[in-house]
């Protein structure tokens, strides 16, 4: 993990750098920071949008008695995507922006699903209930270690 996270903090800087020096070299200086700043507010905007969206599925689906599982898939990668639209450079907009299209999301939840199930399964993750034996069980708390 130590290295995956040293590789994230040292690599992808270089490369967003060496990205956004090629872009201002075929566009200029002023247009590519124009493009910079114009694809971090429209991806703003399309978080918080979606973001609502999704807020609105989850109380509908909380009014009816059904645990938002999909959404709750869906809101973490609205967040992941709306943080990487607010680093600067074109590699981090480009994943930001897969995670904010519901088309591209789709593809993404499911990978975290199945990253999540795995940590199930090899026990990283814990499953705890929160009703007692013989009582019908619509709900589980998860508890991340």
């Amino acid at each position: 993990m130590f290295l995956l996270l040293l590789l994230l903090f040292t690599v992808v800087p270089v490369l967003e750098l060496a990205v956004l020096i090629k872009v201002g070299t075929q566009l200029g200086v002023l247009n590519t920071i124009l493009l910079t700043v114009g694809i971090s507010v429209i991806g703003a905007w399309l978080a918080r949008f979606q973001g609502f969206l999704v807020l609105r599925k989850v109380q509908a689906n909380l009014q009816q008695g059904i645990l938002p599982t999909e959404e709750m898939y869906d809101g973490v990668l609205i967040l992941f995507g709306g943080l990487l639209l607010l680093t600067p450079g074109f590699i981090s907009d480009t994943f930001g922006l897969i995670l904010l299209f519901p088309v591209t999301r789709s593809f993404m939840k499911y990978f975290l699903r199945k990253k999540i199930e795995t940590m199930l399964q090899n026990g990283e993750i814990v499953s705890l209930t929160s009703f007692p034996r013989g009582a019908q069980r619509k709900y589980d708390d998860i508890d991340l270690n």
